[in-house]
């Protein structure tokens, strides 16, 4: 049952759920998690009313967009909307670092790739994230670019499990990377035009911002990266270099003392007498 408020219609949670399509069940779950706000209470029943229903809406659309249930509540938080423009200005924001196009491959396929590489890598490939079981048989590479550098790496000799342990790493790194980012977005550009009230005609910028953010944020990290790398080998290599000349002074240094000159006379003074 309905009811009619100042000319809007409010609706009972079974109803909401009939519409959007959301179940009950998990209506109640993003009131508790604090995405949906409460219903409007009359005689004892929660009634829902448009807003509710476009947020449901907007839920739904990030949720297919990959966006977990935290990660919109936080956007929510933050854009405090469910306009199409948010929803617009959400999913240009994700773009910043976009997923590739994912591929499904054959596990035969992954096998021939990996040759001589046991199961238990693949399970790890799959608890990394890197891989998707589909089913029979088939599995969707999440980063088709990163499976191939692990191929590639494959291919000059060093063990997948090696590259798979360097890639766990660079994923613990990559979130402190990723929260930097956001960060100097919400800092330095979203929190500025939210506070002049976002206005209509300065949301171009804020998508020319985040495009140019893209660009700059992309080549500072392969720069940085580097620089880094090329710093740990000239430590690195220093250090080995320094321990092998030492090892090899420490090697020659005593034959060369113990040594008679090729050319050196005998000994031929008589005894001396007691």
């Amino acid at each position: 049952m309905s009811i009619e408020l100042k000319g809007v219609q409010w609706r009972t949670i079974d109803e909401l759920a009939r519409l959007s399509g959301v179940t009950v069940r998990n209506i109640r779950a993003y009131q508790a998690r604090g995405l949906l706000p409460p219903p409007l209470v009359q005689a004892r029943t929660g009634y829902y009313g448009p807003g509710h229903g476009a947020r449901l809406e907007l839920i739904k659309d990030l949720q297919g967009e990959g966006v977990k249930l935290d990660t919109i509540k936080k956007l929510l938080d933050t854009t405090g909307g469910s306009t199409e423009e948010v929803v617009r200005f959400i999913r240009t924001v994700r773009e910043l670092f976009a997923a590739e196009e994912r591929q499904i491959v054959n596990g035969d396929e992954l096998a021939e790739r990996f040759v001589g590489e046991d199961a238990g890598q693949l399970r790890r490939a799959l608890k990394l994230g890197m891989l998707l079981e589909v089913g029979d048989n088939q599995y969707e590479e999440v980063s088709p670019r990163l499976m191939g550098a692990a191929q590639e790496m494959v291919d000059l000799g060093i063990p997948l499990s090696r590259s798979l342990d360097v890639v766990e790493q660079l994923r613990k790194h990559a979130d402190g990377i990723a929260k930097l980012y956001v960060e100097l977005f919400l800092g330095e550009v979203w929190r500025p035009f939210d506070d002049s009230g976002r206005p209509v005609d300065r949301w171009p910028d804020v998508y020319r911002t985040i495009e140019q953010l893209r660009k700059v944020s992309g080549e500072a990290m392969l720069a940085v990266l580097q620089l880094a790398v090329a710093e740990r080998l000239d430590v690195t290599f220093g250090r080995d270099i320094v321990r092998n000349v030492r090892t090899s002074s420490a090697v020659t240094q005593p034959a060369e003392s113990h040594a008679e000159p090729a050319d050196a006379e005998p000994d031929r003074s008589p005894p001396t007498q007691g």
